[in-house]
């Protein structure tokens, strides 16, 4: 299914440029800084890879660095450790030597539900800073079939705009985005070849985006390959659908779960679909 290379891992304190409102809740930061003079992994199609980003402390505009040496999660002595959330690069411009996230604005800080990744972009302006360490490596996606079912919801969007704009012409794709509402659809793409749907969630809760790709046509032609991720429910409910009742070979497939409805801060690399 993918092909992988391993990365040294990169520790870069980096400034906000650029700060793009997307839609009401869907927040663009472009980052640039002297650790990034030397260049950027930035790898085609390789979505599945993150970079883990450090926030700095509530009150603070101040980012440390782990140390060399130091395990990731650990800071020098008498540093505040840093609240670390782990995020797919949107983009890199290799001319601006500018670094590219995204941010989908969850919750509210007045009632202190919006987690820490949202309340530092809501808030994030020119100058602000953050530290930035990875990718660890590069795990690049297939680019060799005729047809691409590709799906996710808010926090996707990273992955699923890279694939838009990364597959070779040529390839054709039915792209399924599941928001919050009707405020968060947009323009994805307009190439030729790629269709967008869009389900909205409102207030139904799961579902809107298992039942999106049901009712996608499928080829008739084994000459395909899914991606999709998001929610861990929405995902075991999306991987079922394909592995189990239309038979798509594992390597054909690929479902991740990013986020898991009602768990805070967790580590997406122990998510485990069979158990949802």
């Amino acid at each position: 299914m993918q092909r992988r290379r391993v990365e040294t891992l990169g520790r870069r304190l980096l400034t906000v440029s650029r700060v793009e409102d997307l839609t009401p809740n869907y927040r663009r930061v472009h980052l640039v800084g002297p650790d990034l003079d030397a260049g950027f992994p930035y790898v085609r199609l390789a979505v599945g890879d993150h970079v883990k980003v450090l926030f700095p402390q509530p009150g603070s505009k101040d980012v440390t660095l782990p140390e060399p040496g130091r395990p990731v999660r650990e800071t020098a002595e008498g540093a505040p450790r840093p609240a670390m959330r782990d995020f797919t690069v949107r983009g890199w411009d290799e001319a601006r030597r500018e670094l590219v996230l995204e941010f989908v604005l969850h919750g509210s800080a007045a009632d202190g539900s919006a987690g820490v990744a949202s309340s530092w972009a809501r808030n994030a302006r020119v100058g602000d800073r953050l530290g930035v360490l990875g990718p660890r490596g590069n795990s690049v996606y297939p680019e060799n079939y005729a047809w691409y079912l590709l799906a996710g919801d808010e926090t996707a969007l990273p992955a699923l705009g890279r694939l838009v704009e990364e597959l070779p012409e040529g390839a054709r794709a039915h792209v399924v985005i599941e928001a919050a509402d009707e405020r968060e659809k947009r323009t994805i793409t307009e190439r030729p070849g790629f269709e967008v749907t869009w389900a909205v969630r409102g207030n139904g809760g799961a579902g809107a985006l298992a039942n999106a790709v049901r009712a996608v046509p499928l080829p008739k032609h084994d000459d395909w390959f899914a991606f999709a991720a998001g929610e861990v429910s929405a995902m075991k409910a999306v991987r079922d659908y394909l592995r189990l009742e239309i038979g798509l070979p594992a390597q054909r497939v690929s479902v991740d779960g990013y986020w898991k409805r009602g768990v805070a801060d967790l580590d997406h690399h122990a998510i485990d679909l069979d158990k949802g």
